[in-house]
């Protein structure tokens, strides 16, 4: 049987934003504000007193929650409030496109993970661990917060912020050091946090002009001032955007395999899998981030063609590999729906089993 697929309520990404003091988590925070993409985004601060956000993207006291018009919602919890805060964050009034989780200079953030994924609640999908670290104090933070391994163990990307301090033979020491905690993450290089936002979240697609007639906000005026200094190729990040499109099904168990393997610096997956006869009813919407994944099925629209389209973000990554990876896991042939005489109950059962991978992957509605 195929899996049954109700009306889907928008998810919101939540990202893990950590690193320890000094490493410069606000002020990549506070860029991100400045070149939202147009999304509304949610920022959720723990440990209030440890931080500077510019007075004004947040106002209020610890524990207050305040609607600004510049698109920003701020608040300061403590972790034990986080569900609370997160039930507030995502009601549909509210419109936020992407909330972001500023975690204590020494806090463990892998337990900011496993609350997120353990969190029941329907309008959130975990949006990666961003594990910041100062390559010009790295290995001074290493030798006082050993801990550190163990957080660049479980980032799903890792910034390598002010990197105009170090020369390029300090940075591929770093990314090794990196790599020697076992860290799969992608790497990406960062001067004062600037680092593309569509690394972490997409662009905001509004109903035409909204953006356009919308109140000037303290976005745009400090876009204003700043003036060059903020246009894109002054971001120094280093990543490869990789898009891929099938008009044939791909092969459900091929298709696991690589998704089960993918390469290391490979931080983001998303689009839509056509799974063909192993699911006729219904296209698979497909969210990776570093190791967590996840398929939400969605019916297919009348006279929507059925297509597989995949893009994939990295650092470090082979994009003519990963072509060649996806190409060999599509069907070799694919009957027409309606063509031949009807399956047998063999097919079906062959079918169904080959999805079994994916359907692990699928989260179930709640009761």
């Amino acid at each position: 049987m195929s899996p049954s697929s109700p009306p889907r309520r928008h998810q919101i990404p939540v990202i893990v934003l950590a690193g320890f003091l000094g490493s410069g988590k606000t002020t990549l925070l506070n860029h991100l504000l400045r070149h939202r993409a147009g999304n509304r985004i949610g920022v959720i601060v723990n440990d209030f007193g440890s931080i500077e956000i510019d007075a004004m993207t947040v106002s209020g006291q610890v524990g207050s929650t305040v609607s600004l018009g510049n698109g920003c919602l701020c608040c300061a919890v403590d972790a034990s409030e986080l569900d609370t805060f997160l039930e507030t964050l995502t009601r549909p009034a509210l419109g936020l496109d992407v909330i972001v989780i500023e975690a204590s200079g020494l806090a463990e953030p892998q337990e900011l993970v496993r609350m997120l994924l353990a969190s029941d609640n329907p309008r959130i999908v975990y949006g990666g661990l961003v594990e910041l670290v100062d390559a010009a104090e790295f290995d001074a933070v290493r030798e006082r917060h050993p801990e550190i391994d163990r957080h660049l163990d479980v980032a799903d990307l890792v910034v390598l912020n002010k990197t105009d301090r170090v020369t390029d033979e300090e940075q591929d020491r770093i990314r090794d050091a990196v790599a020697a905690t076992g860290s799969r993450a992608a790497v990406v290089s960062a001067e004062y946090g600037r680092i593309d936002p569509e690394l972490l979240f997409d662009p905001a697609l509004r109903p035409d002009g909204e953006e356009r007639m919308r109140q000037l906000s303290f976005e745009d005026l400090l876009l204003d001032e700043e003036g060059d200094e903020t246009h894109a190729g002054h971001l120094h990040t280093t990543y490869e955007s990789v898009s891929f499109s099938a008009g044939v099904p791909m092969n459900p168990r091929r298709t696991m395999e690589f998704l089960d393997s993918r390469p290391e610096g490979l931080y983001r997956i998303k689009g839509y899998v056509d799974f063909g006869a192993g699911d006729r009813g219904n296209k698979y919407e497909v969210h990776a981030v570093g190791r967590f994944l996840r398929f939400a099925p969605q019916s297919w629209k009348r006279d929507e063609p059925r297509l597989t389209q995949l893009v994939l973000i990295g650092s470090g990554i082979d994009p003519d590999a990963l072509h060649k990876e996806l190409d060999e896991c599509r069907e070799s042939t694919e009957p027409p729906v309606e063509a031949g005489p009807a399956p047998d109950m063999t097919q079906d059962a062959a079918h169904e089993q080959s999805m079994w991978g994916v359907l692990r992957y699928v989260q179930q509605p709640a009761d």
